[in-house]
This record gives structure tokens, C-alpha cells and sequence, in this order.
């Protein structure tokens, strides 16, 4: 046994030796095929990848297919705060993984959409997996941000396309630059595609993908930086200890330290120093790998860019303005084009290679940066939200239309000029355009903005009226209004009664040739005295009740001449003092009339008269005196048939240039009983179906001098019209000056809310409307004819935008007819009915006795029967 020992152990070691040769050999075998049949195994591997790869890219792409699409419409003043926009962020990278447990990595992505393509400066799009739909949908914005369901977005070919991917460069730990949130970081993207002109195709489009980056590629990265951290530590150590030992020696070799160890008696003793090599220090984690650090918020990206156009150079040009603009993000790391340049070439996402890839990614919503472009969602904050209330946003055309001559749906507004230097005329739809308000100094550019947009509504065939104290108005707009097809449209009323032989209209406030309403034409007479006046129940009760009563019978006299057929016999405004002062005229107008009035007034004049002492009627007969001693005014009111007639104007669409005449008591009189009229008129459109109710526009230049005659009147216009179809247009220098109920009726209904140049306390009530942006230290700075308004366009406030007035002689230079403009003016006279001043006064002065011949002549009459017919104008 123990002989046979040494031989079995010798015998197994010669078996082991030959299974480790074995195995060596067969490894040589292997390997000496492999290398002379290495495409085999190529293909081999070849074939793995790409049925794995067609197998990845199946699934890709079903999953892909279920994405959804949400569309974020921010508020004029949304202003989220950075903790709000962090947990966007984090609901989009919670999001990103809300996909089957099948999908793969490239398809658990959210994709932000940047796009401007002419509708809207910048659409703000989230895209992602449908099961992370209700994530998305409830914001952290609240009611600042409306999410809405988007649908999938076709866009045409365009002619040119260029297409780029960004990917982050310089030092991989470092972050983005951190960019404020005022002025809003997407502010540089906006100034970038402002320019955007959608008639030439241009488009524009920033697709952020952003994902969860995978644990494993997070631990390799850390490790190799770590690694690199330390060979690098270790690196710079072993340069300082060869520069320590260098230093050292050439210390020891100099002749100042032998001189030192001669003096010192040192020489040759104790040999070289020793020198201490500086250690490696301990590599800080935090510190090598930034931002890299930790796991939480860190998210991997992929950035897009395609830009488009039909006219070549332009998507060119606009990717080279967008990469400027994602410079501004950059920090110790940066955004950067992927692609090398060679001589005019560029090699990137545009050629082979890369170029089915990125439209593979870009089509299907794939995530696959060639880089990791890891970053932390703070670094992201400025694309995590839509542009904020401190965003400067474009005015496009789709925002603002613009402004084509003879268009009745547009109303000109003024000229804006874009941000590429291209102005063009704009205008909002005048069926949106209910009520304007323009503010500013005087020679600002109120009245020709006015002027223009007036002169435009005439032409493209609207009806207007505009009411200017000091006429100056019309001279200017004469020669642009001198077309043929317009004169016969064109009414002039002009108080003011200048020249050699001066021609006036007329018009009677209580005459009834044109089928007025008897108690409205009562009670706007009275109304416009009293407002003038200050009559209210409180202050001037009897005099209020005085006056009435006398409008009642008087007006019901003029009943009984019209339905007699003689319009020419009715009383006048004049005719008051005659019936409060003549016992004779009184006792035989209530005699003719009897039947026509009620039992109330008829009671009145038999019971309350008579007990009234005569120095009460000196209240309401003085205003009547004031109007009687002046010529104009005597002739304007004291015809029996006036030509003027309002509501016929609004129904035939005529053109009716009123000038009263100055800012006295006798013009704020008169003014007060044209507005009172006005409004009478208005509200007797009720009996016209709304669908049948023609626009018309009237034009207020000097609103506190219209405004100082009648406020509760015009505050009453701004409040009521809209329901007519009658939009007020006003005009102002102050509106502190105006009364309260006028000032807070213009400011609540303005569609359109304009101010030009002014003081600073002038401006600030209009600039506060706008939240103080822009500042009223900007709008006083505006040059003459500058304004900044703010606009209703499709049911929204677009601005306040800066736009230049238009000025006649610039937007309607065609138009101009200077050597018609005489014509126009006589024609406008004779369509008013004006006749020579003295010819109507004598008229006047003879129309009591007329009346007083009437009266006996007529028995008393059957109860009323209102005339339906209504005069026009001849």
C-alpha cells in the first residue's frame, strides 16, 4: 500500500497537468479560429444587435402611439414662483415613467413643445404617456395656467428645412447658468422667432425630451469620475513633488547657499536636506462629481430644434438666432450644436448620418441623446413653465389683424411696427370694438387717430357721427371725405356760424314731423335742462315740474299740427315763455289740446297753475331768454320743422359732422339737448329687430366740455349703446376732469383703452388699468402721435402695445380730394337743410303767431295716434 502511494499522487498530477494543457490548448484553438473566421462571429453579433434593435424599436413604437398631448394657455398675469416650477418639473419626470412595464427606455420620456408658427408668439405643448394624462393635467400653476386637451399638430412641407441637436458641453459636473426669472428666461426664444412671418411658411420648433436617467449609467459615471478625480489628485501631487525636489536642489546648487555654509562653517557637513513630497489630498465626492451627486431631481434631456421656411435664408437665419438665444442658459456647462464644421459644410443633424436618427426621434418622441446630458431639474426651471407676466410677448397678425381699406368688419387703429422693422396698419373687428377711450395731452394724437379710423368706417360704408366743440375736425377731414359716392351720405351741422352770410341747419327738440315717441321727446328735453341746469326733485322741484308741464303741452300741439298736415305750425322750444307768461296763448293751447292730454296734467294746469306766483317761472324761463338772445341758437331751435333727425341718420348710415360752437352755458345747453336726443333716439331702437340694427359710431372729441353739458347723459351712452349697436368713441385730456359716473362707465366698457403722451398724474389712472405696465413715467416720454393701447381682439385683451397713430396724410394719402373738398362742403350744408342765418330768423320770429293762428283753427282732437313714418334726410 505504501508503495503504490508515490506512483497514484504521481499519476494524478500527470492527469491535472494534462486537463490545464487541455484547456489551454482548446482556448489557442478557439481563439486561432476566431481570429481566421472573425466575420463569423461579427455577423453573428451583427444579427444579435439588430434583432434586438427592430425588436426595441417595435415595442418604441407602440408605445409611442398611446401618447397624449396637453396644451398650457397661461393668464396676462401668471407668476409662478421657483418652488411652483420645481414641482412641475417633478411632475414631469414622475411622468415620464407612466408607461407599461414593456416599454423601453427611449419611449418613458415627457417632451416639452416650443413652437411659434404665426398663430401665437409661443405655444407651450407637454407631450407624453398617456397614463401620466391626470399628473399632467393638474398643475401646480392653479387657475393662473388653463391645460387644455391639445390635438396632434400637421404641419405642411415647407420648401426649406434645417434641423439641429443641442447637447451640453464643457465640464460634465458643471450646471447650466442659473438664469433669473425676471425678465422670464424664455424671453430670448420669443425675440428669436419674433420676426416669425407666417405668410412666408416660417416655423419654428424646441422639443425638450426629458427622462429618469437610468441607475446603472449613474453609478458607472460616478465611478469614472471618482477615478478621474483621483489619478488627476494623484497626478497634481506628483508634479509638486518633482517641483518641491527641483526647487530643492537648485537651492543646495546656488552660490548663495554655498557662501551661507562657508560663513556658517558648514562645508561639506551633513549632506543634502531632506525633502518631504507633498501627499495626495483626500478627494471630496460632492466636490468631483457636482451635480452629479446625488440621485434626486437629476433627469437626462434631449434637445430638438427644427426651423422652416418657404423663402430661402430664413429657417437658416432662425436657427442661428435660436442658438444664440440657448446661449443665454450657459454656465460652466452650455448648449451646443452637435455636428463638426467643414469649410461652408456643416456635419450634423441635417446629413447622413445622423439625419434618420433625428427624424426618427423627432417624428416618434424618442429620447436618445448621443450624450447623457444629465441635468438637475433647477437647471431647467426657464423651459419648465409658459412665459410669464414678465415675458415681453410679439403682436402677430393672428394677434392683431391687419387693417385692409374698405373692409367693414376692421376698424383702423394705427401702425405697429415689429420687431424686424416691418409696420403695417392694424385694426380690430368693429363688431368687437364696442367702446374707445383715448387719453392724452393736447396735440397728441387723439383727434387724427380718431379722424382716421372715421374716415376709414365711412369708407368702408359705416355710419358715423362725430361731435367736435371747436371744429376743427372737419376742415381736416374734408378732403379725404370728397368722393362722390360718399356726399350724398354727408350731413353737416355747424353752429358756429362763421363767413359773410353764414348758413345754418335748424332743428326742433319737441317737434313731432318725425314720428317721435310724445313722452320720450318730454322727457329728453327736460332731462337735458335739467342736467345743464342741476334741476333734481331735491333742489328745483317746481321748477323741474313747471317745465314739464309745459314741454306736455306743447309737444302735444305739435301732435295735433303733424296729424293736421301742417308740420310748419308747430311750436318751438321759444314757444314756453308765451305758454307760462300769455294768459291768451295758455288758454287756447289747453283749449286745442284738451283731449290729447291726460287727466293729471290737465288737473295740473286747472288747480296748481294758477295758485303758482310769477317769479317762479323765472328758473325755467331765464335758460329760454339766454338761448332767444343769441341769433344762432334762436335760428338753430326756433324752426317749426327741423331737418336734423338722428335716429334716421343711424338707419341710412349717414355721415354727421356736428359742431356745436364753443363751451359756454348756451352751447353746453345745446349740446346737452343733442345728447339727450341722441340717447332718446338709441333706445328707440328696441322697436328694430337686433339682427336689423344697423352699426353706427359716434365720435365725442373734448369729452369734458361735452361731458361738463351732460354727464349723466354720456355715462348713460357708454352703459346702454352696446345693446344698439351704437359704439361710443370718446376723447379726452384728463380724465380726472370728467365726472365720476362718466370716468367709471368709459374706463369698465372700453374695448379699446389708449393713451398718448402726458403729466405723469394724467397718465397714471390709465397706466393703472394696465397693472403699471408700461410705467406712466414711460407712456409720458411717448413722441407726438405714439401711443400705448390696449385692444379687445376675438373676445380677448391684447397689449398694452405700443402703435404709432396714423396720420391722414400718410394711411389715406389716396383718398385725399383736395379741389372736391368745396363741393363737399356745400353738399353737406344742403343735406342738413342749412339755410341763410337771417332768412331762419325771421322764420323764428314769425312761428308764434303761426302757432297762435293754428290753435283757434284746430278743434279739440281725438286721442293720439303716433305717426310711424319717419323723415330722412333729403
Amino acid at each position: 500500500m505504501d508503495s503504490a502511494a508515490p506512483y497514484l499522487t504521481g499519476q494524478a498530477s500527470t492527469s491535472a497537468s494534462g486537463q490545464v494543457l487541455g484547456l489551454v490548448l482548446g482556448i489557442v484553438d478557439t481563439a486561432g479560429w476566431v481570429i481566421t473566421c472573425w466575420w463569423v462571429v461579427a455577423l453573428a453579433a451583427v444579427a444579435v444587435w439588430a434583432t434586438s434593435e427592430a425588436m426595441v424599436r417595435h415595442l418604441a413604437r407602440k408605445a409611442s402611439a398611446e401618447r397624449m398631448a396637453l396644451e398650457l394657455l397661461p393668464s396676462r398675469h401668471f407668476d409662478p414662483g421657483l418652488e411652483e416650477i420645481f414641482r412641475r418639473g417633478v411632475q414631469l419626470a414622475r411622468a415620464s415613467t407612466s408607461m407599461p412595464w414593456w416599454a423601453p427606455r427611449r419611449s418613458k420620456s415627457v417632451q416639452i413643445r416650443l413652437r411659434a408658427d404665426g398663430s401665437s408668439p409661443l405655444r407651450y405643448r407637454i407631450e407624453g404617456p398617456a397614463g401620466g394624462e391626470r399628473l399632467l393635467s393638474i398643475t401646480p400653476f392653479g387657475p393662473a395656467v388653463t391645460v387644455n386637451r391639445a390635438r396632434p399638430l400637421i404641419d405642411k412641407p415647407r420648401d426649406h428645412v434645417v434641423r439641429a441637436e443641442f447637447i451640453l458641453r464643457g465640464k460634465p459636473t458643471a450646471p447650466l447658468r442659473e438664469v433669473p426669472l425676471n425678465p422670464d428666461p424664455l424671453q430670448p426664444l420669443i425675440d428669436a422667432v419674433s420676426d416669425l412671418r407666417a405668410e412666408l411658411g416660417d416655423l419654428a420648433e424646441i422639443r425638450l425630451d426629458i427622462q429618469r436617467p437610468p441607475k446603472w449609467a449613474l453609478r458607472t459615471r460616478r465611478l469614472q469620475l471618482m477615478s478621474d478625480a483621483r489619478h488627476a489628485e494623484r497626478r497634481e501631487a506628483q508634479r509638486a513633488a518633482r517641483w518641491v525636489r527641483h526647487d530643492a536642489t537648485g537651492i543646495e546648487d546656488s552660490l548663495t547657499w554655498q557662501l551661507q555654509q562657508l560663513v556658517a562653517g558648514k562645508q561639506g557637513g551633513g549632506g543634502r536636506r531632506l525633502v518631504m513630497p507633498p501627499v495626495p489630498r483626500r478627494v471630496d465626492p460632492e466636490e468631483a462629481l457636482g451635480k452629479l451627486a446625488e440621485d434626486d431631481h437629476l433627469v437626462r434631456v434631449q434637445l430638438l430644434v427644427m426651423c422652416a421656411s418657404n423663402t430661402e435664408g430664413r429657417a437658416e437665419a432662425r436657427l442661428v438666432q435660436l442658438q444664440a438665444a440657448l446661449d443665454v442658459f450657459g454656465g460652466g456647462s452650455r448648449w451646443a450644436m452637435r455636428g463638426w464644421r467643414v469649410g461652408p459644410w456643416r456635419f450634423g443633424a441635417d446629413r447622413w448620418p445622423s439625419r434618420r436618427g433625428f427624424e426618427r426621434r423627432w417624428t416618434l418622441g424618442h429620447c436618445q441623446p448621443p450624450r447623457p446630458n444629465w441635468v438637475r431639474l433647477e437647471e431647467l426651471t426657464g423651459l419648465l413653465k409658459p412665459p410669464t407676466t414678465h415675458c415681453r410677448l410679439p403682436l402677430l397678425a393672428g394677434d392683431l389683424p391687419t387693417f385692409e381699406h374698405g373692409d367693414p368688419e376692421l376698424l383702423l387703429q394705427g401702425i405697429y411696427r415689429g420687431p424686424d422693422g416691418r409696420r403695417r396698419l392694424v385694426a380690430t373687428y368693429a363688431k368687437e370694438t364696442l367702446f374707445e377711450v383715448g387719453v392724452g395731452k393736447a396735440g397728441g394724437g387723439k383727434t387724427e387717430r380718431a379722424l382716421a379710423q372715421a374716415i376709414g368706417w365711412a369708407h368702408a360704408g359705416g355710419g358715423l357721427m362725430f361731435v367736435d366743440p371747436h371744429r376743427d375736425s372737419w376742415p381736416r377731414a374734408l378732403p379725404f371725405l370728397a368722393h362722390d359716392h360718399l356726399m350724398p351720405r354727408i350731413a353737416l351741422i355747424d353752429l358756429n356760424a362763421s363767413g359773410r352770410a353764414p348758413q345754418l341747419s335748424c332743428w326742433n327738440p319737441i317737434g313731432m314731423h318725425q314720428g317721435q315717441v310724445v313722452h320720450e321727446v318730454v322727457e329728453a328735453t327736460a332731462d337735458a335742462y335739467a342736467s345743464v341746469l342741476g334741476w333734481d326733485d331735491a333742489t328745483a322741484p317746481r321748477a323741474l315740474t313747471i317745465f314739464t308741464a309745459a314741454l306736455a303741452v306743447l309737444v302735444a300741439v305739435n301732435e295735433a299740427a303733424c296729424q293736421a298736415g301742417r308740420p310748419e305750425d308747430q311750436a318751438t322750444i321759444f314757444h314756453v315763455r308765451s305758454l307760462l307768461t300769455d294768459p291768451d296763448f295758455r288758454t287756447t293751447a289747453l283749449t286745442a289740446i284738451e283731449g290729447r292730454l291726460d287727466e293729471e296734467t290737465r288737473s295740473w294746469w286747472r288747480t296748481v297753475f294758477p295758485t303758482l306766483p310769477t317769479d317762479a317761472f323765472a328758473v325755467v324761463l331765464n335758460p329760454i331768454a339766454r338761448l332767444a338772445a343769441n341769433p344762432v341758437t334762436r335760428a338753430f331751435l326756433g324752426q317749426p320743422a327741423g331737418i336734423y333727425n338722428i335716429r334716421a341718420a343711424m338707419d341710412s348710415r349717414m355721415i354727421v359732422w356736428v359742431c356745436p360752437g364753443g363751451n359756454g352755458p348756451t352751447d353746453r345747453l345745446i349740446t346737452a339737448l343733442l345728447a339727450r336726443d341722441l340717447l332718446r333716439a338709441v333706445r328707440s331702437r328696441r322697436d328694430t329687430p337686433e339682427a336689423q340694427r344697423v352699426p353706427f359710431r359716434p365720435y365725442f372729441d373734448e369729452l369734458i366740455t361735452l361731458t361738463g353739458a351732460a354727464p349723466e347723459t354720456i355715462a348713460a351712452m357708454f352703459e346702454d349703446f352696446r345693446k344698439y349697436k351704437v359704439h361710443v368713441h370718446g376723447m379726452t385730456q384728463l380724465l380726472a376732469r370728467l365726472p365720476i359716473p362718466v370716468r367709471l362707465s368709459l374706463v369698465q366698457n372700453a374695448s379699446t383703452l389708449a393713451s398718448t403722451a402726458g403729466s405723469h398724474s394724467a397718465i397714471a389712472p390709465i397706466t393703472a388699468e394696465w397693472g403699471d405696465r408700461p410705467t406712466p413715467d414711460v407712456v409720458a416720454a411717448l413722441d407726438r402721435f405714439e401711443h400705448y393701447m390696449s385692444l379687445t381682439v376675438e373676445g380677448r385683451r391684447v397689449g398694452p402695445v405700443r402703435i404709432t397713430g396714423p396720420h391722414l396724410d400718410y394711411v389715406f394719402a389716396d383718398y385725399a380730394r383736395p379741389g372736391q373738398a368745396g363741393a363737399l362742403e356745400r353738399a353737406a350744408r344742403a343735406t342738413a337743410g342749412a339755410a341763410p342765418l337771417d332768412q331762419l330768423t325771421d322764420r323764428a320770429e314769425s312761428q308764434l303767431t303761426r302757432v297762435s293762428a293754428f290753435l283757434p283753427q284746430h278743434a279739440p282732437a281725438q286721442p293720439a295716434v303716433h305717426l310711424q313714418k319717419k323723415r330722412k334726410y333729403k
